[in-house]
């Protein structure tokens, strides 16, 4: 069986992060130590991405049976499913497909709602990189530089490539697979379903990823939801912000 891979820290009632699209669980590693004073935290890498398994078919049914493959492999009982943009969408769907083994839900910075493609030049950008010329990071950031102009992004993808061997860089994520796939990231949660326990959105001051005319099908899919905003952050709100991130995480755990 293919299974999730994930870093597990902490003690406690069981804390299951899931990242965005081009990211990994390394992306947490900061918030999820800090997660791991009070909670179980589970860095989850979801399939084609990070350290976890490559496969062709990629699409938010296959990520959520992942995780139940996962929580059930743990023998978890009840978690706190905390999900940012693409791991959002799975968190939802996961949600309202198994809502008996989620305790309380958390989304960063995405909606249940349909959102058009907007990858296409960063995933042009990576495919302009051929390891088989290029040695170093500095040289991968170089190509991309013609197709991503913030800083930030470049660094974020740049986080993905490692030593395949001793002579040969690459990419955590299964690039080709993605690409095929690509149409499948925004796709909506499945109309008519519900989740109905406790719910957090949050979503960054500076993004455009929830807007308010979001909030009637949010409360349509998630009636116990509630909305609050992230300061001085944008989409990665988590990395933007995180000291406000995390005392609103942790505020609504415990209530």
């Amino acid at each position: 069986m293919d299974l999730l891979y994930s870093k597990i820290i902490g003690k406690g009632e069981p804390l299951l992060i899931l990242h965005g699209f081009f990211g990994m669980s390394d992306n947490w590693k900061t918030l999820g130590n800090k997660f791991a004073e009070k909670y179980e935290v589970h860095l989850i890498d979801q399939r084609n991405h990070g350290r976890s398994f490559h496969a062709d078919e990629f699409n938010y049914e296959v990520l959520v049976t992942d995780l139940f493959k996962y929580i059930n492999h743990y023998q978890l009982k009840a978690v706190h499913l905390l999900g940012h943009s693409m791991g959002g969408k799975t968190a939802m769907l996961f949600a309202v497909t198994y809502p008996e083994m989620v305790k309380k839900l958390i989304v960063a910075d995405i909606a249940p709602k349909f959102y058009p493609r907007h990858h296409d030049l960063i995933l042009e950008g990576l495919s302009a990189i051929d390891f088989s010329k290029l040695s170093t990071r500095n040289e991968a950031e170089e190509v991309l530089k013609n197709f991503i102009s913030e800083s930030s992004i470049r660094q974020f993808l740049l986080k993905n490539i490692f030593w395949k061997n001793k002579d040969e860089l690459a990419f955590r994520f299964n690039l080709t697979s993605l690409i095929e796939n690509i149409d499948e990231i925004g796709v909506a949660l499945p109309s008519l379903t519900v989740f109905d326990k406790a719910t957090l959105f949050l979503k960054g001051e500076n993004s455009g990823y929830i807007i308010d005319e979001d909030l009637p099908l949010i409360n349509a899919h998630f009636p116990k939801a509630t909305i609050s905003t992230v300061k001085n952050a944008g989409h990665w709100l988590h990395a933007e912000n995180p000291n406000d991130f995390y005392n609103y995480v942790v505020q609504f755990l415990q209530v």
